[in-house]
């Protein structure tokens, strides 16, 4: 479908602007509210009036009426549906039809276009697409029945009901018949939603298919930090170091809300008790702007900076844990505040820097999350009191924090936090098909607390793993992980690809140092064979700077070889070449400055105009500065960077 033909048939605008009506929705609460309240609110009622700016009206032809127009992708999203839910509730709240209007609509077109006999609903309009994610759609109409149902006409009522006991009973209890029939985020999120179906539908036997997903759940933890793992193919497969795949994105946004959710409904406290010990261990993964740090993720070629692409948010269970333990409100206030700094003409962006590289955002980061934030709304009357006052664990860490069962380590030291990883375990294996996260001994994250994110790992091929779910990288695709590379016989070599490399670090006073033995490797595993390929990597953190050091430690020829260190900036900032070793780049909070020991150059760069000189990367939706530091020729063997902030 020609995306541009429907963008047009979008309605123009609307009767009542957003300002009066946040007005409105406020005025219906306690006008002590909490802040936490105020702001989920805020979101929830700008992203329902994005989407239905967005939102196609063209009654005579039923296979787009009703459904949201994404601005990123020349497809319907067929799990827009789950709109239906926040669109419901704002008709409840408000009073206001345009939203029960846009309920029905959306519900319409999805009947329409993408349900399914057996009573699922597929994830696009192509026939054969996957269709799992019903029970997302299952989900969201369930809760918009049990919270919403009395603005709907006693016919429809009816109707949406009988429609909900058809997906339940038809392809959810056919295909979920165990927790782990696929990617563990189905099955996790199935335990609440089977348990939901029950109770609302009053059917013992979704009672009892939820009751069984959740005597299984204990089985899906790592030692020694309580993560979830299930998130690869297969989702029990153990990498060449042994280890689980497990993703951060998935696990806070889906997997956890499920189990979460079960366990406060049934009061299953050993349960809760198990979550409480979980979340603590993933929680160690919030940066302290409230950004999920998924680089290192199996399923990381969808980390959009605040979580995953197409998941559904962090709020409910951190929200609703927080009186086990503070930090966890904490992580839904500061995720939230983040969504809304991504936010922008009512729609949630996949990063922090797509509006100022120009990328279109995809609207399934809109309607999902606005779910979440729904579903929050309508528990906020059992929230406890959720607020920032706690630190985050990465906030005030202090040292260096290892994950055995990923091979990540988490680095603080002063102003600076980093993460190391050496994960090996990957998502998709397949021949020219790797969806390789940062590995090898990669520097993933770099953050610093007065500036924010300074590196942030990409893919090292940004690959369309899920067409349907994924945006095309806009221009060329430059990873943002840093990296030793270099190329030879038109092929790309990198440690990016070198799943046996060996970390190591000391601790000395605040002084904390990482060495990395790796090699060269391009996408197929073969080490370059004509120059060399073996190199030693050293990461130094200090109270004042972070130094990066490449060393080839094969003297058979000269090497080739290129540091490249891509510095996070949205374009706008300035970046002034001082000297030929020396870059700053001003920021809002301090001015960065990378020196080396060589000549430093930005590819393909026009460095007297600030706008230019960036790269993006949609994995995590991020601009850099491509900084490039080439070997020398001759005995030297050695690249040293520094990064400071003054």
């Amino acid at each position: 479908m020609d995306r541009r033909n429907f963008i047009g048939s979008i309605t123009a605008g609307l009767a009542t602007s957003t300002h009066l009506l946040l007005n409105r929705v406020h005025a219906q609460t306690d006008a002590t509210g909490s802040e936490f309240d105020k702001l989920t609110k805020t979101l929830l009622v700008d992203w329902c009036d994005g989407m239905l700016r967005r939102q196609i009206h063209q009654p005579e032809n039923p296979a787009v009426h009703g459904a949201l127009a994404c601005p990123a992708c020349d497809h319907i999203h067929g799990r827009c549906s789950d709109a239906l839910y926040p669109f419901l509730h704002l008709a409840h709240v408000t009073g206001d039809k345009k939203y029960l209007n846009a309920a029905i609509d959306v519900y319409e077109w999805a009947e329409n276009n993408v349900s399914q006999p057996d009573g699922s609903w597929r994830v696009s309009t192509q026939p054969k697409s996957w269709r799992g994610t019903s029970i997302f759609g299952a989900i969201a109409l369930a809760e918009a029945l049990h919270y919403h149902s009395d603005v709907l006409d006693a016919q429809r009522r009816v109707h949406w009901t009988a429609r909900l006991d058809k997906a339940a009973g038809g392809y959810l209890y056919r295909d979920f018949k165990k927790i782990d029939f696929t990617n563990l985020n189905y099955g996790m999120t199935a335990v609440y939603g089977f348990h939901l179906f029950g109770r609302l539908l009053k059917n013992q036997k979704y009672t009892a298919r939820s009751h069984q997903f959740a005597k299984r759940v204990k089985e899906f933890f790592t030692e020694p930090n309580t993560l979830l793992w299930g998130e690869g193919k297969p989702n029990n497969n153990r990498s060449g170091r042994g280890l689980l795949p497990v993703d951060l994105g998935y696990n806070v946004e889906e997997s956890i809300n499920g189990v979460v959710l079960y366990a406060l409904e049934v009061d299953d406290k050993a349960l809760l008790e198990l979550m409480v010990k979980s979340m603590n261990g993933h929680l160690e993964f919030m940066l302290p702007d409230g950004a999920w740090d998924n680089s290192w993720g199996t399923r990381s070629q969808k980390w959009s900076y605040w979580g995953s692409r197409t998941s559904d948010g962090c709020q409910p269970a951190f929200s609703l844990m927080a009186d086990r333990n503070p930090a966890f409100g904490t992580a839904a206030f500061k995720n939230a505040q983040l969504l809304r700094r991504c936010t922008s003409d009512g729609l949630l962006h996949g990063g922090p820097h797509y509006v100022s590289h120009g990328v279109k955002p995809c609207i399934h980061h809109t309607f999902a999350h606005a779910k979440v934030m729904a579903l929050v709304q309508d528990r906020m009357h059992a929230m406890p009191k959720v607020d920032t006052a706690t630190p985050l664990p990465r906030a005030a860490a202090n040292g260096v924090k290892h994950f055995p069962e990923l091979a990540v380590w988490l680095v603080a030291t002063g102003p600076w936090r980093g993460t190391v990883s050496a994960y090996d375990s990957i998502y998709k294996t397949k021949k020219h098909d790797h969806l390789q996260q940062p590995t090898g001994g990669s520097l993933a994250v770099l953050y610093h607390i007065r500036v924010g994110a300074l590196l942030a790992g990409s893919m090292a091929r940004y690959i369309l793993a899920e067409p349907f779910n994924m945006q095309p990288q806009p221009g060329e695709d430059f990873p943002l992980t840093p990296r030793i590379e270099t190329r030879s016989n038109d092929r790309w070599f990198s440690n990016l690809y070198d799943l046996k490399a060996d970390v190591r670090f000391t601790e000395k006073d605040a002084r904390i140092t990482f060495d990395i033995a790796t090699t060269l490797q391009d996408e197929d595993r073969q080490v370059v064979a004509d120059e060399p390929s073996k190199f030693s990597m050293r990461y130094r953190f200090d109270e004042n700077s972070v130094t990066i050091s490449a060393t080839c430690t094969d003297r058979k020829t000269e090497s080739n070889a290129t540091l490249v260190i891509p510095v996070l900036s949205p374009s706008g900032e300035k970046v002034r070449q001082v000297s030929a070793t020396r870059i700053e780049i001003e920021k809002p909070q301090g001015t960065v400055v990378v020196e080396s020991n060589v000549e430093l150059k930005i590819k393909d760069t026009a460095i007297k105009d600030a706008s230019k000189g960036r790269v993006f990367n949609m994995v995590p939706g991020a601009e850099a500065i491509p900084i490039m530091a080439a070997f020398p020729t001759g005995v030297a063997n050695k690249v040293t960077c520094s990064i400071s902030v003054v």
